[in-house]
């Protein structure tokens, strides 16, 4: 039997479950501005299943913690229409795998890419202006009226500009893992 170039760690073989998932639900978002249910409810079960299996207790308990951790900091954007359910159950599975800790880098670091990811849509289809007015009525309305939905500035309005979250939860989950796997 021959030595493999590298031994793999069961985290990074849980890490490498997670990025499958996420690479899954960016080509499905990319495709059908959707993230199903058959792939976040099953990955999210897998998430707690294989972090039961590698570190016990503890590991199902840093399971719950990350998946608790997303569902309860996303929830707010769920409930104003500025984050679909589907992505929010993505990033609950992708928090059930990798903890509340690793979790925390790649939702920074999916928003910092769906950021870029508008900033390139707006650019391009020449509504700079027009976005950042939706976004001031956004936050004034927040403030004046909460966690409610604008009838108008949501994800239910099919004329606005939306960006695939799942491509970038994908993107940030691969380059945390980089990150978490080469950095010296």
């Amino acid at each position: 039997m021959h030595d493999l170039p590298f031994s793999m760690t069961m985290q990074q073989a849980i890490w490498l479950v997670a990025i499958g998932v996420t690479l899954v639900a960016a080509l499905v978002d990319f495709r059908t501005h959707r993230i199903p249910n058959w792939l976040t409810v099953p990955a999210f079960f897998a998430g707690i299943a294989l972090r039961t299996f590698t570190g016990g207790w503890p590991g199902a308990k840093a399971s719950l913690e990350g998946a608790g951790l997303a569902l309860v900091l996303l929830l707010p954007l769920v409930l104003m229409r500025a984050l679909g359910a589907g992505d929010w159950k993505l990033m609950g599975a992708v928090g059930a795998f990798l903890g509340p800790v690793m979790f925390l880098f790649v939702l920074l670091g999916s928003f910092l890419v769906s950021g870029l990811m508008a900033i390139v849509e707006m650019t391009r289809t020449r509504r700079v202006k027009e976005t950042f007015r939706n976004l001031g009525v956004l936050v004034q309305g927040f403030f004046s009226f909460g966690l409610r939905a604008h009838p108008e500035i949501s994800l239910d309005n099919p004329a606005l500009l939306k960006v695939p979250f799942g491509v970038a939860a994908a993107i940030s989950t691969l380059a945390c893992f980089c990150l978490a796997t080469w950095a010296v």
